[in-house]
C-alpha cells in the first residue's frame, strides 16, 4: 500500500471535518441543532451500524477477537495517559487544570468516527475488521470515563458508570450474542438493509459535527498560546505513543484483525470527546481544543505514513 492509497483514504475524512466547519459558519448546522443531532447519532445511527458490522462477523466467532480487543482499548489509553502523565509539568502549562487536560487529550486518541471510515476504506477486502474496532472501543469507552475522570481530578461516581450503558452498548451485546448464536440470519432481510442504510450515515454526520465543535473554538486557538502545548501534544500523540502501541503489535501474538485496528487507532489524533469532558469535569476547556485542532491538522500528514509504516512493520495487507 503506498502513500498515497493511504492518504486517498484519509482525504475524505478530513473533508467531512471541513464540511462541517463550513456549515457551521453558514448557520446550516447550527448550535441548537447539535443536541438533536447528537441525539440521532449515538441513540438510532450508531446502534444500527453496529448492528450491520457485527452481526454475521465471523471474526467475532473466534474468542480472541471478543475478549482482547476491550483489553487492548482499555490499556491504549492507560498507555497513553500514564506516559503524558508522567510529563506533563514539564511542558511549560501554569495551572494544574491544564496540565491535567493536556494528559487526558494526548492519551486518547480519535477512537471512533474517524478510524471507522479508515477501516472501512482501508480494509474494505476485510470487512469484519469493522466489528473488531467496535469492541475495541468498548475498552476505550471504560478507561475514558475512570481513568480519564480520574486524570481530571474526578472520581467516577454512579453517574459516570451510568453513562456507560447506552444504546450502543445494548446494541453491541445483543449484537454480539445473536452472531455467536447464529441468530443472525433469522434478522429479516428488510430490516437488515433498514440497518445498514441507517448505519451509514452514521460516521459522515459524527465527523461533520466534529468539525462543527473545533469551529466554535477557532476563536480561542491564539497561535502564541497554542504552540507549545500543541507541540508536545504532537510529539507524544503523533511519535511517541504510536512507536509504543505498534510495537506491542508486533511483539504479542495479535490476531490479524485486532492488528489492523491497531495500526489504525495508534495513528490517530486528540480525540474531540475530552473537550466535553474538560468542561463537565474541571480541566481547562482552552487547552483541550488547541490540542484537539493542531493534532488534527498534523494528523493530515502524520497518519499516512503511520498506516502505511505500520502495516508494512506488523506484516499486513490491505
Amino acid at each position: 500500500m503506498s502513500l498515497s492509497d493511504v492518504l486517498a483514504a484519509v482525504l475524505p475524512v478530513f473533508c467531512l471535518a471541513g464540511v462541517g466547519v463550513v456549515l457551521r459558519r453558514v448557520r446550516w448546522l447550527t448550535e441548537e441543532a447539535d443536541a438533536s443531532l447528537l441525539r440521532l447519532v449515538v441513540n438510532v445511527l450508531t446502534p444500527c451500524l453496529i448492528f450491520d458490522k457485527v452481526i454475521g462477523n465471523q471474526a467475532l466467532q473466534r474468542a480472541e477477537n471478543l475478549l482482547a480487543p476491550p483489553l487492548i482499548g482499555f490499556a491504549g489509553i492507560a498507555l497513553g495517559i500514564g506516559v503524558c502523565w508522567m510529563f506533563r509539568r514539564r511542558i511549560g502549562l501554569g495551572t494544574e487544570a491544564e496540565q491535567r487536560t493536556f494528559a487526558l487529550v494526548s492519551g486518547l486518541q480519535n477512537y471512533a468516527y474517524v478510524p471507522l471510515p479508515l477501516v472501512l476504506i482501508l480494509f474494505a477486502n476485510h470487512p469484519d475488521t469493522a466489528g473488531v474496532l467496535f469492541v475495541h472501543n468498548l475498552g476505550v469507552d471504560v478507561a475514558m470515563w475512570t481513568l480519564g475522570l480520574t486524570t481530571l481530578g474526578h472520581a467516577a461516581g454512579p453517574g459516570e458508570w451510568r453513562r456507560l450503558v447506552n444504546p450502543p452498548l445494548v446494541a453491541m451485546l445483543l449484537a454480539l450474542a445473536l452472531n455467536a448464536f447464529g441468530g443472525g440470519g433469522s434478522v429479516p432481510r428488510p430490516l437488515a438493509i433498514t440497518a445498514s442504510m441507517l448505519g451509514a450515515c452514521a460516521f459522515p454526520l459524527g465527523i461533520m459535527m466534529a468539525g462543527a465543535t473545533v469551529a466554535d473554538q477557532v476563536r480561542q486557538l491564539h497561535p502564541a498560546r497554542s504552540a507549545g502545548a500543541v507541540a508536545w501534544s504532537a510529539l507524544f500523540r503523533l511519535g511517541i505513543i504510536p512507536v509504543l502501541m505498534l510495537g506491542i503489535g508486533r511483539v504479542l501474538p495479535f490476531s490479524t484483525e485486532i492488528k489492523r485496528v491497531l495500526v489504525v487507532q495508534a495513528a490517530m489524533p486528540a480525540g474531540v470527546f475530552p473537550i466535553v469532558l474538560a468542561r463537565m469535569y474541571g480541566g481547562d476547556p482552552a487547552t483541550a481544543v488547541r490540542i484537539v485542532a493542531g493534532t488534527t491538522l498534523l494528523s493530515l500528514v502524520t497518519i499516512p505514513f503511520w498506516i502505511r509504516w505500520g502495516m508494512a512493520w506488523l506484516g499486513l495487507n490491505p
